[in-house]
């Protein structure tokens, strides 16, 4: 394939944006190369400004989960922006959404629009301290909660050891509040909790991490986790940025069976417009100004097209009673077709998959959290991204990323993705 216009323009962009992109992840720094420059997508494709076509496994990072352009998404966003595009009063397509969302989702009786998962995930940290009165939090390694100050942290040298900062203008002192766990790895969380009893507000995770590729909780994990806040009085918060309506109408709490005390929405629930929501028991929720304590606002905050989309997107996966197994078929498929062209090969490799989320990790052994996604071959992923690009087949630029499954795949794309897949695993 020829990238020469996307080239041009990435050259073009890196004179006035940081690094030539507003997202670090879009520069292929993981993969080597040039980002190319998508100018439309349609369905299960993307048309870069180059004219080539790709089989699209990224969907916006998410939210495309009935594919691209998706036309009662589109209806309801045209149709809400000829009567305005933000007030900056309250509308009554927020109360929609929020009604539909609250009924879907099972645990939660009230939710908050913000404009990004960040800012969900960060207003809900702040809740939580706020309700508890703690000022300490626990996040996993390898969990992503976005550019917050607050998840912005690395290990230290112990197991009970405070957090340091792992990018500057985060300061130490931030990092002291903030402790770090291994993912599925309920002995260190009980270390951390036992040497820090008493000041903990509460946990925050991916119930699905899908910033180390793919990778599902295992032995029970956060029922183990529920049960440690419970009896600690520390609050669980799901991040559900990416699992939230995608796993299942209900997300991760109804897959698993356990439930959090706030949860973390985004992508998914804005139908691809920038949204983010967070969302509790009436009595921690109403710990948010105007009526509690707890500070929070954004101007753009359910803004009328956002919440359009994002309600249209809702109201299409509640009126579907089979679109879930229809993604979980697609992607089972995908994973059968994949480990067979990566076994012809002899490629060491673990694929990962949950639902509509999946990923392939170059590694012989067991991929159950960022430690052991960190193992594998870096080196055979940069090939293996290329290789699959070059076939027209865009997965996401990162060894630490999942593959979205959108239903707008058919089953032939997905042969077609399979036999890519064969053919950059005979090169490999």
């Amino acid at each position: 394939m020829l990238y020469k216009r996307s080239s041009a323009l990435f050259t073009e962009a890196e004179k006035v944006i940081p690094g030539g992109v507003n997202s670090p992840v879009r520069a292929f720094n993981a993969v080597g190369g040039t980002p190319i420059f998508i100018k439309k997508a349609h369905g299960a494709y993307l048309i870069d400004e180059d004219n080539n076509q790709y089989i699209d496994y990224i969907n916006s990072w998410g939210p495309m989960i009935l594919g691209h352009a998706y036309q009662p998404v589109v209806d309801a966003v045209i149709e809400k922006t000829k009567l305005g595009t933000s007030f900056g009063t309250p509308t009554e397509v927020e109360t929609k959404i929020a009604q539909l969302a609250v009924s879907m989702v099972p645990h939660i009786e009230k939710i908050r629009f913000v404009n990004s998962g960040t800012e969900a995930c960060m207003s809900a940290v702040r809740l939580a301290r706020g309700y508890t009165g703690k000022d300490k939090i626990i996040k996993f390694a390898g969990c992503y909660h976005g550019h917050s100050d607050s998840f912005l942290i690395q290990a230290g040298s112990g197991a009970v050891t405070f957090g340091q900062p792992n990018s500057p203008g985060v300061t130490k002192g931030t990092a002291q509040d903030t402790l770090l766990a291994r993912y599925n790895d309920i002995d260190h969380v009980e270390e951390l909790v036992a040497a820090n009893k008493g000041e903990i507000a509460c946990i925050i995770l991916e119930p699905v991490a899908g910033n180390m590729g793919c990778i599902p909780p295992q032995n029970n994990f956060l029922q183990k986790l529920r049960l440690l806040c419970s009896a600690n009085n520390i609050l669980l918060i799901f991040d559900e940025v990416m699992t939230g309506f995608r796993l299942s109408k209900g997300g991760a709490q109804e897959v698993f069976g356990v439930e959090a005390d706030l949860v973390c929405f985004g992508k998914v629930i804005g139908g691809g417009l920038p949204v983010g929501a967070f969302a509790g028991r009436a009595e921690i929720m109403d710990y948010l100004a105007p009526i509690g304590p707890v500070y929070q606002a954004g101007t753009l905050s359910g803004n009328p097209l956002a919440m359009a989309a994002g309600l249209a997107m809702l109201q299409e996966l509640n009126s579907d009673d089979k679109i879930y197994k229809r993604l979980a078929d697609k992607t089972a498929y995908l994973h059968r077709g994949c480990a067979q062209a990566l076994n012809k090969h002899h490629i060491p490799h673990t694929i990962n998959r949950i639902g509509s989320m999946i990923s392939i990790h170059f590694s012989d052994t067991d991929v159950v959290d960022f430690e052991t996604a960190a193992q594998g071959n870096n080196d055979r992923f940069k090939a293996f991204f290329h290789g699959m690009l070059k076939e027209g087949v865009y997965i996401a630029p990162s060894a630490f990323e999942t593959w979205f499954i959108t239903d707008a795949l058919t089953y032939s794309d997905l042969d077609k993705t399979i036999a890519a897949c064969e053919k950059v695993c005979s090169t490999l």
